[in-house]
């Protein structure tokens, strides 16, 4: 971390009088590395974790470029084992935490949320030349996929830590509504296909039986296959016999090929 800035974690609320049980709780956030808390660390580590579990709210750790800070405050949070927001003042250094907490971290669901405009031009009105210039913007799907996969791990998990921009003081819509759109399905049991077809619809998932890519689905025979908003190269795969579920499977979109 630079010590041109204060750097701020804050912890993010539990979440689950909104979600209910997450289907990926109960596990600990845990450091994986070769480097032990040496000089002033294990002092600074003791006191940070000290104050936040007696609910203080405001703590500075300062110290020179080179010092250890994020290996500091990655074993603060291992520590404190709760969720993290990480908030950085633009995207190059949000891109860099991210990198390094993600090492540090590698068992845990560290993401990554910032704006996803490559480029955003608002519009415009030139009285002299009476010219209207129109919104103009590009959206960086990866990034994108990220917010997504950041988004999801707080549904789903207890182990998360957030690398953010200010983008994140943004809302995404209400807490309520978003749990609310998510769709249980289970093996052996009976579903409609059409029915399916529609949820996946009311998720704003496009059916695209020729085109696959993220946020979207196609039917094959009796399988539906969904491309989830937060992956990359994985998709699920539904396989029904009449009305009945018969199996639920994660494949490679590129090769069709099974993964698990």
């Amino acid at each position: 971390m630079q010590n041109t800035y204060q750097d701020k974690i804050t912890e993010i609320q539990d979440s689950s009088s909104f979600f209910g049980k997450k289907l990926e709780g109960g596990k600990k956030l845990k450091v994986v590395s070769n480097y032990k808390p040496a000089g002033d660390q294990p002092n600074a580590i003791k006191e940070l974790v000290q104050k936040a579990k007696k609910g203080g709210n405001n703590q500075v750790l300062l110290g020179v470029t080179g010092s250890g800070k994020t290996f500091t405050m990655a074993k603060v949070i291992e520590q404190c084992n709760r969720p993290a927001l990480i908030l950085a003042p633009n995207k190059t250094l949000a891109a860099q935490l991210y990198g390094e907490m993600k090492s540090f971290f590698p068992e845990n669901a560290v993401e990554y949320f910032v704006s996803y405009y490559d480029y955003y031009t608002p519009e415009a009105y030139v009285p002299r030349t009476n010219t209207y210039i129109e919104k103009e913007a590009s959206i960086n799907e990866q990034i994108d996929r990220m917010r997504h996969s950041a988004t999801r791990s707080l549904l789903e998990r207890d182990d998360v830590i957030i690398v953010a921009s200010v983008s994140c003081i943004y809302g995404l819509g209400s807490v309520e509504a978003y749990s609310k759109m998510t769709i249980t399905l289970e093996k052996n049991k009976n579903y409609n296909r059409e029915e399916i077809i529609k949820m996946f619809v009311n998720l704003q998932y496009k059916r695209n039986d020729q085109n696959f890519y993220r946020g979207t689905f196609r039917v094959r025979g009796e399988s539906l296959e969904i491309f989830p908003s937060h992956l990359e190269d994985r998709a699920w795969r539904l396989i029904l016999f009449g009305d009945k579920l018969e199996k639920i499977e994660e494949f490679d979109p590129l090769t069709g090929d099974k993964t698990n």
